[in-house]
């Protein structure tokens, strides 16, 4: 197997604390630095000036980083990337000053089942091309756009195409069809649409929000997921303050997902949890809500994410980029806060260790910036400022 060196990296973001200049930096943050992978491991980071003569077995092959920034590929850990249709004009009316309510999702649920696998294949395959030119190395992506068995059961199967990190979602909406029993519909969600959906998901994933379902529905979908070996996630405080946050906590969700309004009591839930608070400012951004308070998280010692939520209603948008300039503008958060959270964070709230840094032994997934240093990704907004794209060493972008 053919290593890989990436020498005259200007800037390395390892996300290996004690691994850096700075001793106290979790970023493990090294200047004028260097990067081994073999078999697509990383087996080396340091500076420069202390690289291995060679790799393991085999040859090794060089790449010349320019001084430019090297950062761990982005991790997207929260995506709605299987649909049919858009919704611009829903968008164009919140920007005319109507609010966001949950029921838009049922329109992209008539266009996702009159989609094809074929349309809906093909749309996906350039969702992940973007994804990939962005910097984005590993991502999630959702179910919940056709809430039948046999339709929950084809997203999740095309999802599984492209990445291994499936979400089952079926409780993302109560649709048309069962607004008058939604009971039935729990029943539904909790028997045989999840027993269909089981084989090709990792996730099971709750909309516990006004509109949506309420905590009792949520605790009951999620236990049932857990009993069938998923894992269980929640979408919850998005718009308002309600019970998403604590039924996480008490279930051991790997994440709670929005966390746009949240009271003293979940901030310390969270902070004495594992579960992560995944924060989606996209969302902020397209439907002119609050932006969550990053700071008040962080300060209280709760794991914080970034994710881009890209869906056709609310964040229509697969830039990890522009979440980490949004969660330093809007959110509170530091470069090196926010470039960690759309990294290391994403890793924690998938539960994958062997992602979002570049310590020894994580897949070799980097991303060089077109820029010396990561602070340009949040000082150059909306500028196409990824270089070059690795994924296991091998380049995807």
């Amino acid at each position: 197997m053919t290593g890989l060196l990436v020498s005259n990296i200007g800037e390395l973001t390892t996300n290996v604390p004690g691994l850096g200049d700075d001793p106290a930096d979790r970023t493990g943050l090294i200047r004028d630095a260097a990067l081994l992978i073999d078999d697509g491991r990383v087996t080396w980071a340091g500076r420069a000036a202390d690289a291995p003569a060679g790799g393991a077995a085999g040859d090794v092959r060089a790449v010349d980083a320019g001084a430019r920034a090297v950062i761990p590929g982005f991790v997207d850990s929260h995506t709605h990337l299987v649909f049919g249709g858009d919704r611009a004009e829903e968008f164009e009316a919140r920007m005319a000053g109507e609010s966001y309510a949950a029921g838009g999702i049922r329109r992209t649920v008539r266009a996702t089942r009159e989609a094809t696998d074929d349309e809906l294949r093909l749309r996906l395959s350039g969702f992940v091309t973007e994804l990939h030119a962005q910097g984005t190395t590993t991502f999630e992506v959702k179910t919940g756009y056709d809430l039948t068995i046999g339709g929950e059961e084809r997203l999740a199967r095309l999802a599984a195409e492209v990445t291994p990190e499936v979400t089952f979602l079926g409780a993302h909406v109560v649709p048309a069809e069962y607004a008058d029993d939604r009971d039935a519909y729990v029943d539904l969600v909790c028997g045989p649409m999840l027993a269909a959906v089981r084989p090709h998901a990792r996730w099971i994933d709750v909309f516990c929000e006004t509109g949506a379902f309420t905590p009792d529905e949520t605790e009951r979908i999620l236990r049932a997921g857990v009993t069938a070996g998923l894992q269980p996630r929640v979408h919850g405080n998005q718009l308002g303050q309600g019970e998403g946050v604590r039924v996480a906590v008490a279930l051991g969700a790997a994440s709670v997902d929005h966390c746009t309004y949240l009271s003293d009591d979940d901030v310390a839930a969270l902070a004495g949890s594992d579960t992560v608070a995944t924060l989606l400012p996209g969302v902020e951004f397209s439907t002119r809500h609050p932006y969550p308070d990053a700071r008040r998280l962080i300060d209280a010692g709760v794991t914080v994410a970034v994710a881009s939520d890209c869906n056709p209603g609310t964040s229509f948008t697969s830039s990890m980029p522009l979440m980490v300039a949004l969660a330093v503008r809007e959110m509170g958060m530091t470069v090196a806060e926010a470039v960690w959270a759309a990294t290391a964070g994403g890793a924690r709230a998938l539960r994958r260790p062997d992602v979002g840094h570049l310590g020894v032994g994580a897949r070799g997934d980097f991303v060089i910036l077109d820029a010396p240093t990561r602070t340009h990704l949040a000082y150059r907004p909306g500028v196409p400022i990824v270089h070059a794209v690795h994924r296991e060493g091998a380049p995807i972008a």
